[in-house]
């Protein structure tokens, strides 16, 4: 039911956006052209102008820019209209010229081959002898008198017929660029009572949050426009010049033309190219003028779409090609042609109201240019599907931007946790966690030949026009750089099966328990990976707890009470009594992590809720700052339990 809701609310909009064009393209292009002259209404309120004068004189200095350019247009082509008749000749000479050479003897070439492959034609019979007396060519009959021709001449039209001929064709346009103005004026006027409202109808639920997005994404969007104007404006003028310097007439006309035409994604260039370059090809006898032409847009255009657009947009506006394209088609299905040229950036605005409004989320997802699922799910998806190509290639690009550590606690985990939870609902088969535990193990080995440093990261880098979603972004915790020193680490720790860390009793807790042993290795400690079976109660008098100093427990999930996990720690009490015992949750478990009876019920000695916590707290105590006395406690005490755990969480590594 919902479905068909929604579907019906599409139509209805799609028919009135259709309809009713009239009436909604002036009001989009004023929101465009408001988005434009903000940064410079602004800029005049700080020179201690009131509003309606700065609003005045934004308006005005638009209509005096658009007045002009639009009067050096119209001269070039009434310019260009006069000397046509000129360029007939040098036309027909080229046209001649090519069909002297090979391209005009193709079709006698093709007619030859023709005649060749056919067979010889047959003889034709002879005509009968004619009947005798009667000649065999009569003469032809007298031909009979013509028609008489007759004129047709119009009435010469009224001086008023000429004037409504005139002024007909530009009443429309007239008309629609005075309400585009009358819409503009209002929307800089009321700004902040417009985005009130917008406001109280997406987001009045958490007014301090939205607002920020809404400033955020109108603050954005006019940067975009104005820089976005002032490159294709710039590029205008270059090619302008550069034509008038190769001598195509009226270069001022297609610099003009190129500028508008660049608004229109991909095609917009190469249309704005054709016209030129057939000019240049009309105006000069030989090539070399139109060959100059195309290659002054041949090498301009990929240096401003790949290079000066990139280094002042950012690594990305936030729109995806195939919406761009998707979006030009669209619009200009529409709104025609002033659809095709507002295209862009009227689905920019839709992106960024879909990645700050909660309820246009649909439209982020389906026009922008960030990936539809996170790492994390993306990574479980490649986890189901068997593919553990794809999971190491997708990890080693987030590696080239964060830590081992931190793909593992902010990726690897998180996809490990949805597998988990689908595994304890009961949807996954055998085969798929047979899968998962395949992808996972063969990931985790590919990846030992990481480091776990932070990788250097240019921190110049613009920041892309589209922003993301309101929603607080992954924090990503700080590489452990501060690697112990070879001597800071005692033998006894350093060496195989040092830290043992055991898997907890779920299906996927041996990837964990995986994970952070190879962690520990790569800060110089020896590590062993103990299975929940060896552990249980019927096994673990046969465990080999030789050389073991310290005992990791790894949990993905755990529920309820973990009475299990009790009875876990006890039976490792009397395995290993001198050794200090941890308990891994990841991702946190809040009930056990906040509550500190329930804590000193358990019994250990230490409580991470991320890898990386845990890397930090082996090292402390291996290396005896400040918590190997407390390691040798049985459980922590009311007091000192939140105080401890959170040192063990944060403390940082040793020098």
């Amino acid at each position: 039911m919902n479905g068909l809701m929604t579907l019906a609310v599409g139509v209805v909009i799609l028919a009135a956006l259709y309809i009713g064009q009239d009436v909604f393209l002036p009001v989009v292009l004023a929101i465009l052209l408001a988005f434009v002259l903000a940064p410079f209404v602004d800029l005049m309120r700080r020179w201690h102008l009131g509003r309606v004068p700065a609003v005045i004189i934004a308006v005005l200095f638009t209509l005096s820019v658009i007045g002009a350019l639009g009067t050096v247009i119209g001269f070039q082509v009434v310019g260009l209209a006069t000397d046509l008749p000129r360029y007939q000749t040098t036309i027909k000479e080229k046209v001649g010229s090519l069909r002297e050479g090979t391209i005009g003897r193709l079709p006698s070439l093709v007619r030859e081959f023709n005649s060749a492959v056919k067979e010889a034609p047959k003889e034709t019979p002879e005509p009968p002898p004619s009947a005798a007396g009667v000649p065999a060519n009569p003469a032809p009959p007298a031909p009979e008198p013509g028609p008489l021709p007759v004129e047709v001449h119009e009435r010469e039209p009224t001086p008023l017929e000429i004037a409504r001929s005139i002024a007909t064709p530009l009443l429309h346009p007239l008309a629609t660029t005075g309400i585009v103005f009358v819409v503009l004026i209002f929307i800089l006027l009321q700004r902040e009572d417009l985005r009130d409202r917008m406001i109280r109808l997406f987001g009045s639920t958490d007014l301090h949050r939205t607002t920020a997005a809404m400033d955020d994404a109108a603050r954005r969007l006019s940067r975009y426009f104005l820089t976005q104007l002032a490159l294709n404006a710039s590029f205008g003028v270059f090619i302008g010049i550069g034509l008038w310097l190769i001598g195509v007439p009226s270069p001022a006309l297609w610099g003009a033309f190129t500028a508008l035409l660049r608004f229109v994604p991909y095609i917009g260039s190469f249309i704005a190219a054709a016209f030129p370059v057939m000019l240049a090809a009309a105006v000069d006898p030989g090539w070399s003028m139109a060959l100059m032409t195309l290659a002054l847009f041949v090498i301009t255009e990929p240096l401003m779409g790949h290079v000066v657009e990139p280094l002042v947009y950012g690594q990305s506006t936030g729109l995806s090609p195939f919406a761009v394209v998707i979006s030009a088609i669209f619009w200009t299905w529409l709104w025609g042609p002033v659809g095709l040229l507002i295209a862009t950036p009227l689905t920019l605005c839709l992106v960024v109201l879909g990645r700050h409004v909660e309820r246009l989320e649909f439209l982020d997802v389906l026009l922008g240019d960030r990936p539809a699922l996170t790492p994390a799910e993306n990574l479980y998806q490649r986890m189901l599907a068997g593919d553990p190509d794809e999971a190491l290639e997708s990890a080693e690009l987030l590696l080239k931007e964060r830590s081992l550590t931190s793909y593992y606690d902010e990726v690897a985990l998180r996809g490990l946790q949805l597998a988990a939870n689908d595994a304890s609902r009961g949807v996954l088969t055998g085969h798929q966690l047979e899968q998962i535990k395949n992808v996972v193990q063969a990931l985790v080995h590919d990846l030992g030949g990481h480091d776990d440093v932070e990788p250097e990261t240019d921190s110049q880098e613009v920041e892309p026009i589209a922003s993301p979603r309101s929603e607080k972004p992954d924090i990503k915790e700080p590489a452990i750089e501060s690697k112990p020193r070879e001597d800071a680490i005692p033998d006894a720790w350093a060496a195989p099966g040092a830290i043992m860390c055991i898997a907890g009793r779920g299906a996927l807790d041996d990837a964990a328990a995986d994970m952070l042993a190879q962690l520990l290795g790569k800060h110089g400690m020896g590590t062993r990976t103990v299975p929940h079976a060896d552990v249980s109660r019927s096994t673990i008098f046969r465990l080999d707890v030789t050389g073991v100093q310290m005992v990791c427990v790894c949990y993905l999930e755990i529920g309820g009470t973990p009475a299990h996990l009790r009875y876990l720690l006890r039976r490792l009490r009397k395995q290993v009594p001198n050794a200090p015992i941890m308990v891994g949750l990841w991702p946190s478990d809040d009930k056990i992590l906040q509550d500190e009876a329930l804590r000193k019920t358990l019994g250990a000695d230490h409580y991470v809720a991320s890898l990386r916590d845990g890397v930090i707290c082996c090292l402390k105590v291996a290396t005896g700052e400040g918590i190997a006395a407390e390691a040798a406690k049985p459980a922590l005490s009311a007091e000192q339990a939140p105080q401890s755990t959170a040192a063990v969480k944060r403390l940082p590594l040793p020098a």
